[in-house]
């Protein structure tokens, strides 16, 4: 030990030093801004659609994420809709620490393209 160095002190176990707990808006931002990110990767060209809306939960069974998206059409729902499930369950975990998040994703709405291949 280095002069003037200060031993630190024992730390009780981690069950024993209590628990975090994260608000559900917490959840809910964190998944809505992963699913934004993921489409923002997945959708390529021209045009918006509305940024994914997300609700939270937390009970006994863990926690529990509702994701609404808009989507544009024509396109690859099933390949679209996994990538957001895949980003969004790994950033729950890592930016959460919730073991297995249950993530529902409801597309809310198909956006037809606008003529000349433009969303509105």
């Amino acid at each position: 030990m280095a002069y003037g160095a200060v031993p630190a002190p024992s730390l009780p176990a981690p069950g024993e030093r209590g628990s975090l707990r994260l608000a559900d808006r917490v959840l809910a931002r964190i998944a809505a801004r992963a699913a934004a990110e993921a489409l923002a990767d997945q959708l390529t060209g021209p045009g918006r659609i509305d940024s994914p809306r997300a609700t939270a939960s937390q009970g006994r069974r863990g926690v529990s994420i509702t994701v609404g998206l808009d989507l544009p059409y024509p396109l690859d729902i099933a390949a679209v809709t996994r990538a957001v499930h895949r980003r969004v369950t790994e950033r729950v975990v890592q930016l959460a620490g919730s073991e297995d998040p249950r993530i529902d994703l409801v597309v809310e709405r198909l956006v037809p393209a606008a003529p000349g291949g433009r969303l509105r």
